[in-house]
C-alpha cells in the first residue's frame, strides 16, 4: 500500500495454471484426500442460522436513527453478509447438497443470498467457474483487475479509493471484461430477491433494506474481512499467483483463506480445507 506503482504491467506467462498439475501430484502422493470431497451436512444449518439472524436484525433496526442503521450495517450485518457471500462461494461448488443435487445447491444459494439485498448468487456461480478453469486468463478470469484499474490506481491514495470501490468493480467488471447472456437461473434469483426485499419493506420500511444493502457494500470495501480479496491472488512473490491465509478470520469466512488448498481441490468444503 505504501508503494507508488511498483510495476508497469501485469505478469505475463504462457503456461497452464498450476493447480491442475498440483492436484494430480498431490492425489498421487496422498490419495486419502479424496475422502474429504463431497457435501458438508452442516453447511445448510449454519447458513440458515445466519439468514434468520439477519431477519431478526431487520426488525431490530427498523426504528433506529439512520446513523445507527449504518453503524450496525458496518459493524455487524455487513460481516454476516460478507460471510454469506463466501458461503455462496462454497455452495457454487455444490458442497451443500452434492453434485447429484446441483439444482438444490442453486436454490439454496438464493436462500443464502436474501440478506445481501441484491441478486448475486446465480451470476456468481456462472463467472466463478471460469475463475477456476482459466485462473489468471486474460479476458477470461474476471477476478483480475482491468488494464484501466492497473493504470489509474497506482498511488497510495488511489489504492485506498480502489478499496472503497472494490465491491462495484467486483460486481461490474464481468459485464465489461467477459459478458455472458442472462440465464433463467439469474432471472429466478432476481425475482426471489426482489420479492424478499418487498416483503421486508412492507413490514418494516426502508431502513432494514438500507441496512442489508449498505452492509454488503461497506463490508466488501474498507473492512478487515475484505482482506481476502487481496490475499488470494494478488502477486506478492513472482511466480506465485495463489496464496493462503491461516489466521482467525477464517473462522467467519468458511475458511476462504485456505485458498491454495481450495484451488487445488475445489470440491472439498471449506470446513474440511484445514485437514
Amino acid at each position: 500500500m505504501g508503494k507508488t506503482g511498483g510495476r508497469g504491467d501485469f505478469e505475463w506467462v504462457y503456461t497452464d495454471q498450476p493447480h491442475t498439475s498440483r492436484r494430480k501430484e498431490i492425489l498421487a502422493k496422498y490419495p486419502e484426500i479424496k475422502t474429504l470431497m463431497g457435501p458438508d451436512p452442516q453447511l445448510k444449518w449454519v447458513v440458515s442460522g445466519m439468514v434468520l439472524t439477519q431477519l431478526v436484525a431487520c426488525y431490530l433496526v427498523h426504528n433506529l436513527h439512520w446513523k445507527w442503521v449504518f453503524f450496525w450495517a458496518y459493524a455487524f450485518g455487513g460481516c454476516i453478509n460478507h460471510s454469506l457471500t463466501l458461503a455462496i462461494h462454497d455452495i457454487s461448488h455444490n458442497v451443500a447438497f452434492g453434485n447429484k443435487r446441483a439444482k438444490w445447491n442453486r436454490w439454496f444459494a438464493m436462500w443464502a443470498n436474501l440478506p445481501i439485498g441484491l441478486p448475486y448468487s446465480a451470476s456468481f456461480k456462472k463467472y466463478h467457474i471460469d475463475h477456476h478453469r482459466y485462473l489468471g486468463g486474460d479476458q477470461l478470469d474476471v477476478d483480475i483487475p482491468t488494464d484501466l484499474e492497473g493504470w489509474f490506481f497506482w498511488t497510495p491514495a488511489r489504492k485506498v479509493l480502489w478499496l472503497f470501490l472494490q465491491p462495484f468493480f467486483y460486481a461490474l467488471r464481468p459485464l465489461v471484461v467477459n459478458p455472458k447472456p442472462v440465464g433463467l437461473m439469474e432471472i429466478q434469483n432476481t425475482v426471489v430477491q426482489l420479492l424478499a426485499d418487498a416483503i421486508i419493506f412492507y413490514f418494516w420500511g426502508l431502513k432494514p433494506i438500507v441496512y442489508l444493502i449498505a452492509g454488503s457494500i461497506l463490508c466488501m470495501g474498507i473492512h478487515p474481512i475484505s482482506g481476502h480479496f487481496i490475499a488470494e491472488h494478488y502477486m506478492f512473490l513472482k511466480g506465485h499467483e495463489t496464496y493462503s491465509y491461516y489466521g482467525s478470520l477464517n473462522l467467519i469466512t468458511f475458511n476462504v483463506g485456505y485458498h491454495m488448498e481450495h484451488h487445488d481441490f475445489p470440491s472439498i468444503p471449506g470446513s474440511k480445507l484445514p485437514q
